[in-house]
Protein backbone atom coordinates (compact mmCIF):
# COMPACT_ATOMS: atom_id res chain seq x y z
CA UNK A 1 0.00 0.00 0.00
CA UNK A 2 1.70 3.63 -1.09
CA UNK A 3 1.26 6.13 1.73
CA UNK A 4 -1.27 8.46 -0.46
CA UNK A 5 -3.83 4.94 0.17
CA UNK A 6 -2.59 4.18 3.60
CA UNK A 7 -3.78 8.32 4.29
CA UNK A 8 -6.72 7.47 2.79
CA UNK A 9 -7.72 4.87 4.85
CA UNK A 10 -6.44 6.46 8.14
CA UNK A 11 -9.17 9.47 7.00
CA UNK A 12 -11.90 7.39 6.80
CA UNK A 13 -11.21 5.61 10.01
CA UNK A 14 -10.97 9.23 11.61
CA UNK A 15 -14.56 10.28 10.13
CA UNK A 16 -16.42 7.34 11.28
CA UNK A 17 -16.72 5.77 7.32
CA UNK A 18 -14.88 2.97 8.31
CA UNK A 19 -14.13 1.17 11.37
CA UNK A 20 -11.12 0.34 12.70
CA UNK A 21 -11.54 -3.50 12.13
CA UNK A 22 -12.89 -3.05 8.84
CA UNK A 23 -9.46 -1.01 8.09
CA UNK A 24 -7.30 -3.72 9.35
CA UNK A 25 -9.20 -6.24 6.98
CA UNK A 26 -8.43 -4.28 3.98
CA UNK A 27 -5.05 -3.89 5.21
CA UNK A 28 -4.51 -7.57 4.97
CA UNK A 29 -5.80 -7.84 1.57
CA UNK A 30 -3.66 -5.25 0.24
CA UNK A 31 -2.02 -6.61 -3.03
CA UNK A 32 1.93 -8.06 -3.22
CA UNK A 33 4.66 -5.93 -4.89
CA UNK A 34 5.40 -7.25 -8.58
CA UNK A 35 9.47 -7.73 -8.70
CA UNK A 36 8.86 -9.70 -11.99
CA UNK A 37 10.16 -12.84 -11.03
CA UNK A 38 8.63 -13.06 -7.49
CA UNK A 39 5.26 -11.00 -6.30
CA UNK A 40 6.64 -10.09 -2.33
CA UNK A 41 3.56 -10.45 0.29
CA UNK A 42 4.75 -7.08 2.26
CA UNK A 43 1.45 -7.88 4.16
CA UNK A 44 1.86 -11.24 5.55
CA UNK A 45 3.19 -9.78 9.26
CA UNK A 46 -0.31 -8.39 8.99
CA UNK A 47 -1.70 -11.43 8.52
CA UNK A 48 0.04 -14.65 9.86
CA UNK A 49 2.06 -12.78 12.17
CA UNK A 50 5.91 -13.07 10.35
CA UNK A 51 7.07 -12.01 7.25
CA UNK A 52 7.30 -14.03 4.12
CA UNK A 53 9.90 -16.48 4.05
CA UNK A 54 12.57 -16.51 1.34
CA UNK A 55 13.44 -20.34 0.37
CA UNK A 56 16.41 -20.00 -1.04
CA UNK A 57 17.09 -23.45 -3.13
CA UNK A 58 16.54 -22.70 -7.20
CA UNK A 59 16.80 -19.08 -6.94
CA UNK A 60 19.61 -17.06 -7.93
CA UNK A 61 21.73 -14.78 -5.99
CA UNK A 62 20.08 -11.94 -7.54
CA UNK A 63 16.59 -12.97 -7.04
CA UNK A 64 17.33 -13.50 -3.57
CA UNK A 65 18.99 -9.90 -3.41
CA UNK A 66 15.86 -8.49 -5.08
CA UNK A 67 13.60 -10.17 -2.22
CA UNK A 68 15.48 -8.80 0.45
CA UNK A 69 15.86 -5.59 -1.03
CA UNK A 70 11.96 -4.94 -1.27
CA UNK A 71 11.45 -6.59 1.93
CA UNK A 72 13.78 -4.32 3.55
CA UNK A 73 12.76 -1.25 1.93
CA UNK A 74 9.26 -1.96 3.53
CA UNK A 75 10.79 -2.63 6.85
CA UNK A 76 10.35 -5.84 7.54
CA UNK A 77 12.45 -7.44 10.65
CA UNK A 78 13.68 -11.07 11.49
CA UNK A 79 13.37 -12.04 7.59
CA UNK A 80 14.56 -15.87 7.07
CA UNK A 81 15.81 -17.12 4.02
CA UNK A 82 16.18 -21.22 4.31
CA UNK A 83 18.06 -23.53 2.33
CA UNK A 84 21.07 -21.15 1.48
CA UNK A 85 23.87 -21.84 -0.23
CA UNK A 86 27.02 -20.68 1.48
CA UNK A 87 28.36 -18.87 -1.60
CA UNK A 88 24.74 -16.88 -1.77
CA UNK A 89 25.52 -15.81 1.95
CA UNK A 90 28.95 -14.88 1.83
CA UNK A 91 27.56 -12.76 -1.13
CA UNK A 92 23.96 -11.48 0.00
CA UNK A 93 26.30 -10.28 3.50
CA UNK A 94 27.84 -7.46 1.73
CA UNK A 95 24.74 -5.88 1.10
CA UNK A 96 22.32 -6.87 4.34
CA UNK A 97 22.83 -7.15 7.66
CA UNK A 98 22.60 -10.97 7.97
CA UNK A 99 23.34 -13.54 10.64
CA UNK A 100 24.15 -17.41 8.61
CA UNK A 101 23.79 -20.65 10.04
CA UNK A 102 25.94 -22.95 8.26
CA UNK A 103 24.47 -26.67 9.79
CA UNK A 104 21.07 -25.72 8.43
CA UNK A 105 21.59 -23.56 5.97
CA UNK A 106 19.74 -20.68 7.04
CA UNK A 107 20.25 -16.85 7.23
CA UNK A 108 18.29 -14.43 8.85
CA UNK A 109 18.42 -10.55 8.12
CA UNK A 110 17.82 -8.08 10.08
CA UNK A 111 17.07 -9.71 13.16
CA UNK A 112 15.33 -8.24 15.89
CA UNK A 113 17.69 -9.54 19.02
CA UNK A 114 15.90 -8.09 21.36
CA UNK A 115 12.60 -9.74 21.07
CA UNK A 116 11.98 -11.80 24.05
CA UNK A 117 11.75 -15.80 23.87
CA UNK A 118 9.20 -17.11 26.05
CA UNK A 119 7.41 -20.62 26.24
CA UNK A 120 9.35 -24.05 26.32
CA UNK A 121 9.72 -25.96 22.99
CA UNK A 122 11.76 -29.02 23.36
CA UNK A 123 13.41 -30.25 20.73
CA UNK A 124 14.88 -34.19 20.35
CA UNK A 125 16.79 -35.54 17.60
CA UNK A 126 17.46 -39.00 17.11
CA UNK A 127 21.10 -38.50 15.98
CA UNK A 128 23.44 -35.92 15.06
CA UNK A 129 22.96 -36.51 11.58
CA UNK A 130 19.62 -34.95 12.11
CA UNK A 131 20.79 -31.73 13.12
CA UNK A 132 20.47 -29.66 9.77
CA UNK A 133 17.33 -30.33 10.04
CA UNK A 134 16.56 -30.12 13.42
CA UNK A 135 18.34 -26.16 13.81
CA UNK A 136 16.07 -25.27 10.84
CA UNK A 137 13.26 -26.13 13.09
CA UNK A 138 14.84 -24.01 16.31
CA UNK A 139 16.37 -21.24 14.56
CA UNK A 140 12.75 -20.47 13.09
CA UNK A 141 10.95 -20.53 16.10
CA UNK A 142 13.46 -19.25 17.81
CA UNK A 143 13.58 -15.78 15.75
CA UNK A 144 9.46 -16.08 15.81
CA UNK A 145 9.80 -15.26 19.93
CA UNK A 146 10.02 -19.41 21.16
CA UNK A 147 12.34 -20.51 23.91
CA UNK A 148 14.32 -23.90 22.55
CA UNK A 149 15.45 -26.36 24.58
CA UNK A 150 17.69 -28.77 22.86
CA UNK A 151 18.31 -32.34 23.43
CA UNK A 152 20.62 -33.67 20.77
CA UNK A 153 21.44 -37.27 19.93
CA UNK A 154 18.56 -38.93 22.04
CA UNK A 155 17.81 -41.82 19.75
CA UNK A 156 16.01 -45.36 20.57
CA UNK A 157 19.22 -46.60 19.74
CA UNK A 158 20.20 -45.90 23.68
CA UNK A 159 17.06 -45.02 25.63
CA UNK A 160 18.55 -44.32 28.64
CA UNK A 161 19.96 -41.32 26.64
CA UNK A 162 16.20 -39.89 26.71
CA UNK A 163 14.71 -41.05 29.60
CA UNK A 164 17.48 -39.20 31.63
CA UNK A 165 16.21 -36.14 30.48
CA UNK A 166 12.16 -36.38 31.33
CA UNK A 167 12.68 -33.50 33.95
CA UNK A 168 13.08 -31.24 30.61
CA UNK A 169 10.58 -33.05 28.46
CA UNK A 170 7.26 -32.67 31.26
CA UNK A 171 7.94 -29.03 31.24
CA UNK A 172 7.78 -28.65 27.26
CA UNK A 173 4.62 -27.34 25.91
CA UNK A 174 5.13 -29.15 22.47
CA UNK A 175 7.94 -30.96 21.54
CA UNK A 176 9.93 -31.82 17.75
CA UNK A 177 10.99 -35.36 17.75
CA UNK A 178 13.33 -35.28 14.82
CA UNK A 179 14.55 -38.95 13.19
CA UNK A 180 15.52 -40.55 10.24
CA UNK A 181 16.28 -44.60 10.09
CA UNK A 182 13.08 -46.16 11.26
CA UNK A 183 11.58 -43.01 12.91
CA UNK A 184 10.66 -44.60 15.87
CA UNK A 185 11.85 -41.58 18.32
CA UNK A 186 8.70 -39.66 17.73
CA UNK A 187 6.40 -42.66 19.01
CA UNK A 188 8.76 -42.93 22.13
CA UNK A 189 8.50 -39.64 23.27
CA UNK A 190 4.60 -39.43 22.31
CA UNK A 191 4.35 -42.07 24.95
CA UNK A 192 5.99 -40.16 27.36
CA UNK A 193 4.73 -36.95 27.50
CA UNK A 194 1.20 -34.88 27.65
CA UNK A 195 1.81 -32.02 25.42
CA UNK A 196 1.92 -32.06 21.38
CA UNK A 197 4.17 -33.94 19.29
CA UNK A 198 5.58 -32.40 16.20
CA UNK A 199 7.44 -35.46 14.30
CA UNK A 200 9.53 -34.39 11.56
CA UNK A 201 11.06 -37.33 9.40
CA UNK A 202 14.46 -36.84 8.00
CA UNK A 203 16.46 -38.13 4.94
CA UNK A 204 18.93 -39.59 7.13
CA UNK A 205 19.57 -43.08 6.72
CA UNK A 206 20.54 -46.15 4.76
CA UNK A 207 18.64 -47.45 1.12
CA UNK A 208 16.12 -49.35 2.61
CA UNK A 209 15.49 -45.67 4.27
CA UNK A 210 14.40 -44.63 0.87
CA UNK A 211 15.42 -40.93 1.25
CA UNK A 212 13.65 -40.75 4.80
CA UNK A 213 10.49 -42.57 3.44
CA UNK A 214 10.17 -45.08 5.60
CA UNK A 215 10.67 -42.62 8.66
CA UNK A 216 7.80 -40.56 7.32
CA UNK A 217 5.30 -43.55 6.88
CA UNK A 218 6.67 -44.88 10.98
CA UNK A 219 5.56 -41.59 12.36
CA UNK A 220 2.47 -41.08 10.31
CA UNK A 221 1.47 -44.93 11.58
CA UNK A 222 2.33 -44.32 15.44
CA UNK A 223 0.87 -45.84 17.59
CA UNK A 224 1.33 -42.69 20.03
CA UNK A 225 -2.03 -40.29 20.45
CA UNK A 226 -1.39 -36.27 20.06
CA UNK A 227 1.67 -36.92 17.57
CA UNK A 228 1.34 -34.58 14.20
CA UNK A 229 3.73 -35.26 11.36
CA UNK A 230 5.66 -32.63 9.05
CA UNK A 231 6.91 -33.44 5.46
CA UNK A 232 10.56 -35.36 5.24
CA UNK A 233 13.36 -32.54 6.41
CA UNK A 234 10.30 -29.84 6.87
CA UNK A 235 12.39 -28.39 10.11
CA UNK A 236 10.88 -24.95 9.06
CA UNK A 237 7.24 -25.93 9.34
CA UNK A 238 7.47 -28.27 12.17
CA UNK A 239 9.22 -25.01 14.22
CA UNK A 240 6.46 -22.28 12.74
CA UNK A 241 3.92 -25.00 13.88
CA UNK A 242 5.67 -25.20 17.02
CA UNK A 243 5.99 -21.43 18.00
CA UNK A 244 2.19 -21.09 17.29
CA UNK A 245 1.39 -24.03 19.78
CA UNK A 246 3.70 -22.70 21.82
CA UNK A 247 2.24 -19.23 22.15
CA UNK A 248 -1.50 -20.31 22.84
CA UNK A 249 -2.92 -19.41 25.96
CA UNK A 250 -3.64 -22.08 28.26
CA UNK A 251 -1.18 -24.75 27.26
CA UNK A 252 1.32 -25.84 29.40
Amino acid sequence: MNQDALLSLLQQVQSGALTPQRAVAQLKLQPFEDLGYANVDHHRALRQGMPEVIYGSGKTTEQIAGILQSMADAGSKDIIVSRLAPEAAEVLGRSFVMEYHAIPKMAIVNHDTAKPQTGAIVLASGGTSDMPVCEEAALTAEVLGSKVIRLYDVGVAGLHRLLSRMDVLSKARVVIAVAGMEGALASVVGGLVSCPVIAVPTSVGYGANFRGLSSLLAMLNSCASGVAVMNIDNGFGAGLLAHRINQMEGIG
